[in-house]
């Protein structure tokens, strides 16, 4: 099952130690795309860290507390033992990246770093945030919150068809990509692939846009990313 097949409720409250010695907990909403980013981040690199749901169907990133914690009200957020809180995916595995090396997700060297940077960036602009453009500028159950964040924004209609258009491209691109390449930033996993698969699983859920038949290698990508065990976290 994939996040957003996930219970909207629950959640891990007992502090534990994760490899290295830090207590970290990982705020946490399952059926949310980008929450999921972080966790199959984690699951990839093998370690355990304690979540805290924090319940987006009842505003609780609105509450006081977490607004403390994070003044843009969004999730994931992670937080140290020393209660330093660290928000936005690609810092959040950044650091995680940093104090766990292995598996390298984010590359060992400077030019793997800097290729797999730039595809992951690639993935999250034309994929996950025409994603996020197509579904917040469209359910009723959004109105008023086109934008995450603290603020509230009016959906606006075209918004929604013209992300529904640019996933529609993204999947092309990717697709003549993934001819060439095993992985969406060259021969090997990396974060890259994290982003790509949340991104298309999410519209495939909540969007229902099916990969196109005639995406072979899309597809076939597709297929391996959901085998692994990662994937299902």
């Amino acid at each position: 099952s994939h996040a957003c097949d996930h219970s909207e409720t629950g959640g891990n409250f007992v502090l534990s130690t994760a490899p290295g010695g830090i207590a970290m907990k990982l705020y946490d909403y399952p059926t949310a795309p980008n929450p999921w980013r972080v966790r199959f981040f984690i699951a990839e690199k093998g370690l355990t860290i304690p979540t805290v749901t924090v319940n987006l169907a009842k505003r609780e990133q609105f509450a006081p507390t977490f607004r403390a914690l994070n003044p843009g009200c969004t999730v994931p957020v992670l937080e140290l033992d020393d209660g330093t809180a660290i928000s936005e995916v690609p810092v959040i595995c950044r650091y995680l990246e940093d104090r766990h090396p292995d598996p390298p997700l984010m590359g060992d060297t400077a030019e793997q770093r800097a290729i797999i940077g730039m595809w992951d960036r690639r993935m999250e602009i034309d994929g996950y945030l025409a994603a996020m453009e197509a579904v917040r500028n469209n359910l009723p159950g959004l109105s008023g919150r086109a934008l995450v964040g603290p603020h509230s924004y009016a959906q606006i209609p075209e918004l929604a068809a013209r992300g529904r258009q640019r996933l529609a491209d993204f999947m092309a691109d990717l697709d003549a990509r993934l001819h060439n390449v095993s992985y969406v930033a060259g021969d090997t996993f990396s974060i890259a692939d994290i982003t790509a698969f949340v991104t298309l699983d999410f519209a495939r859920s909540r969007l229902k846009l099916e990969l196109p038949d005639e995406a072979a290698a899309l597809r076939a990508w597709f297929a391996s990313i959901a085998e692994r065990p990662s994937a299902q976290v």
